[in-house]
């Protein structure tokens, strides 16, 4: 398929010169970005989906939550609702989306909105009366008008942005060089067994374009979580189960399945789909439903026969933890100087 989309890169060509033009602008000062004097920490890419901005917004919310005041700010893709938004752990998911709803029902004390214009959003939560501390921006790295004090690029392991093309022959958002904005760069969704020798050639080749420090994670699962709490896949193994992924690249998700035993049918569906109701009614029809923890946000309360079952994650860096960790603690602290 990728070989297929480089017949594309005719196309590519003014989608590219129109990103450089629109970055030069902003590099320049021609057009506006706003500053913060209070930290303000954004997590994005450059490339379409995949890469793991949720678990590592999630991350960030769960190194800061026992000492700070926290806010999350999400455009809150999918949802059918406009403008400012609070996101409640009732919310619907699809008045506020799926991932804005999760960080919602897992950080109780972390106020969670979301909003087209990053610049509205940030202004109205700092109006708040339990004023924000610090405010997490989820999927920002292309929207310049706001310029967070630090930025953490994600990168997939499998999907590396140094080998990878601009839209549409590739899944780019902007040129390789965008990298260079970036504070912190995170190769995600590694194998657990990545070397360091391996690590280190990656390392030298995103040096090509950035000098931001580099660390390695992988995805970390956790136990099978439905609404009376966890269970066991052991008592599983014996039933076939239907697998519903609504999600950028589901295979991680279906290989760790695989590595556990489970005998599954998959229903694929696009990143943050909308389920219809005559989709809904032939999942209804399964006994049992795996799915992932943003695809569980949005069936939730939706199926009245079949079990429901979500499996969450989470990051795992590799190695030099104390240091990622250090770094995000000692922005935090020289913006509160």
């Amino acid at each position: 398929m990728k070989q297929l989309r480089k017949i594309l890169w005719p196309f590519s060509v003014p989608y590219d010169g129109v990103t450089r033009l629109r970055n030069y602008f902003f590099d320049t000062n021609i057009f506006d970005s706003q500053e913060y004097d209070f930290p303000l920490i954004g997590i994005g890419n450059l490339s379409v989906g995949g890469t793991g901005k949720s678990p590592m917004t999630e991350y960030v919310l769960k190194l800061l939550k026992d000492t700070h005041k926290l806010a999350t700010l999400s455009r809150g893709y999918g949802r059918s609702t406009k403008g400012y938004y609070d996101v409640k752990p009732d919310s619907l998911a699809s008045e506020v989306g799926d991932e804005p709803l999760q960080f919602a029902r897992k950080f109780k004390d972390v106020q969670v909105a979301v909003c087209e214009s990053r610049v509205e959003g940030v202004s109205i939560l700092r109006k708040k009366s339990i004023q924000p501390e610090v405010v997490v921006l989820d999927d920002v790295f292309q929207h310049r008008k706001v310029s967070p004090g630090l930025l953490i690029m994600l990168t997939a392991y499998n999907d590396l942005f140094y080998k990878d093309l601009i839209l549409p022959a590739g899944n780019l958002r902007e040129s390789r060089g965008g990298a260079e904005r970036a504070d912190i760069i995170v190769v995600t969704k590694c194998p657990e067994n990545l070397s360091v020798d391996q690590q280190k050639q990656i390392e030298q080749k995103i040096k090509t374009y950035s000098d931001a420090p580099v660390f390695f994670a992988a995805i970390a699962y956790g136990s099978l979580q439905g609404e009376s709490g966890a269970v066991t896949f052991n008592s599983l193994i014996k039933e076939e189960v239907a697998v519903v992924t609504g999600i950028a690249k589901p295979k991680p998700f279906l290989d760790y399945l695989n590595q556990k035993g489970v005998r599954y049918k998959h229903f694929e569906f696009g990143d943050h789909h909308n389920f219809a109701d005559a989709e809904l009614a032939d999942l209804d029809r399964q006994k049992i439903i795996i799915t992932t923890e943003k695809d569980y946000v949005r069936l939730r309360g939706k199926l009245k026969k079949a079990a429901l079952y979500y499996i969450p994650i989470c990051f795992k860096l590799l190695n030099k933890q104390t240091d990622f960790d250090n770094r995000i603690k000692g922005f935090v602290k020289s913006k509160e100087a």
